[in-house]
């Protein structure tokens, strides 16, 4: 196998509701947050692993393809007419013969307006941009809430740059890997990104999006 070109999609994701993608709870003070978002540890601003955005492609494509295994895990079968194996990696197989993972996703930080508006709210006002949210569970007999815990969510509107970028060989249909991850983009647009999806947070859309700085739509 040999390595033929770099295929580039960027673009921007908006979140449409509060997104939650969990940071470490490891110290949390009194009267902090039970759940709090992934935040850069020096500047302190929210990001989106890549990792999350791969994951998330990954377990909807597997589902549209039927490749979801007993066991819950990733596929792994290794198959040469596989697209989740061929680009996003063979799951604990060691033996297949697909080459090197074709994917690889960049973290995703502020675009320079949301960054703007961010810094904007702490340096003049002393506002925090991450939105703090309380829930609770009902009593089914009192209809009362009880047990209240708080989570930390990027809110509706802030933006962030995204860099997908895939490593084209010389047995591979470039055009077929570009559409099997745009195609996992709108599966992430109909369901959502991060935590407590079903509760309302992690709707996101795609805009701006270019392959190798050309337009394109999902």
């Amino acid at each position: 196998m040999k390595l033929q070109c770099y295929k580039v999609i960027t673009g921007k994701l908006r979140c449409e509701s509060g997104l939650h993608i969990g940071g470490s709870a490891d110290q949390i003070e009194i009267g902090g947050v039970d759940s709090p978002i992934i935040k850069h540890p020096t500047t302190g601003e929210p990001y989106i692993p890549g990792s999350s955005l791969k994951g998330k492609m990954r377990s909807q494509l597997e589902k549209k393809e039927g490749k979801v295994t007993d066991k819950g895990e990733p596929c792994g079968c290794g198959k040469k007419d596989c697209n989740i194996c061929k680009i996003f990696g063979a799951h604990k197989n060691t033996r297949h013969e697909l080459g090197a993972t074709r994917i690889l996703v960049r973290d995703a930080v502020f675009t320079e307006d949301t960054r703007k508006k961010y810094r904007e709210l702490i340096e003049e006002k002393g506002t925090s941009y991450i939105e703090k949210k309380t829930e609770n569970t009902v009593n089914r007999k009192t209809g009362t809430a009880e047990h209240p815990r708080s989570l930390e969510r990027v809110p509706s509107g802030a933006e962030f740059d995204i860099e997908i970028v895939l490593q084209v060989y010389d047995t591979d249909k470039a055009d077929e890997m570009v559409g099997f991850v745009k195609e996992g983009l709108r599966h992430i647009q109909s369901t959502y990104l991060g935590g407590f999806g079903s509760r309302g947070s992690g709707k996101v859309s795609f805009s701006g999006m270019k392959l190798d700085g050309k337009d394109i739509s999902l």
